[in-house]
């Protein structure tokens, strides 16, 4: 704890006071400068926008297939729940850059692209996917709710089966339907799941950079440019690692804030 987090965690709000261009031993002292410098950034405030855009969107949708999956896949046999839990975990154990390429591939913006190609079955124009700032944010969400929901699926399913069966008989006997169940029994039962999944959801998709660095670089017109792809690119391309360190202080701050307020207004009534 001491070397990996309490220590990279202090010499970062250290840095962040610096102008540094994180190689050389010359550090100039500047205070407050590059936050201030990020708050008066247009770009700054973007990469939030879009961060916060991909998150709203991309975090509750997540969950709900997440929790449809699940739903679907708990009435079958154990053998055949692990066939499925495996197939829906497979993205997650493969190479986020061999994933990245196959999606590249997918949203080829020639007419050869698979995507394209579906447009066109159906008589539909074919999109510029990646290099159009009205689709690029749409592809990278549709990226992510289709390839990464293993872990949630797995997750929900393991909460589901630790639900006690009389509550369904009891449900079964007053005529409930199979929604009622679901609203009435099985909602307020894997509200600390939700709750857990909700919170770790919203921490990933704050700090997330692959895909967006990968797939479009953060164009085009930066309109895929996330905070974390701006932190990286100030320090690696830019070689501002003061203001990159200033910037990833300020995106802490911001997730332990939005984790405290979920935390306040959804777990009220959830006991572990």
């Amino acid at each position: 704890m001491a070397c990996f987090v309490l220590y990279p965690l202090a010499r970062g709000i250290y840095i962040s006071f610096f102008k540094w261009n994180g190689y050389s031993q010359n550090m100039t002292f500047i205070g407050l400068k590059n936050y201030t410098d990020s708050f008066k950034s247009a770009l700054f405030f973007k990469a939030v926008k879009n961060t916060i855009v991909y998150t709203v969107v991309v975090v509750p949708l997540s969950l709900l297939i997440a929790f449809s999956i699940a739903i679907m896949i708990l009435p079958f046999k154990k053998g055949v729940q692990s066939v499925f839990k495996s197939i829906y975990y497979l993205p997650g154990i493969a190479s986020g850059v061999a994933l990245s390429v196959v999606w590249l591939w997918l949203y080829d913006s020639s007419p050869d692209g698979l995507f394209n190609q579906v447009l066109a079955f159906f008589g539909l124009p074919t999109q510029n996917w990646l290099s159009s700032s009205k689709t690029s944010m749409l592809s990278l969400m549709l990226m992510a709710l289709l390839s990464g929901q293993g872990t949630n699926i797995i997750i929900y399913i393991a909460a589901l089966l630790g639900i006690d069966n009389s509550y369904f008989e009891a449900a079964e006997l007053d005529g409930a339907t199979f929604f009622q169940k679901v609203r009435y029994i099985v909602f307020p039962l894997v509200k600390p799941t939700t709750l857990f999944l909700l919170v770790t959801g919203v921490i990933g998709s704050f700090q997330v950079f692959q895909n967006a660095f990968m797939m479009t670089g953060g164009g085009p017109d930066n309109s895929t440019t996330m905070i974390g792809l701006l932190i990286y690119k100030n320090a690696f391309e830019y070689s501002k690692f003061g203001l990159a360190c200033a910037q990833a202080i300020l995106l802490a701050i911001v997730i332990a804030l939005i984790s405290l307020v979920q935390f306040k207004l959804m777990g009220t009534d959830v006991e572990y």
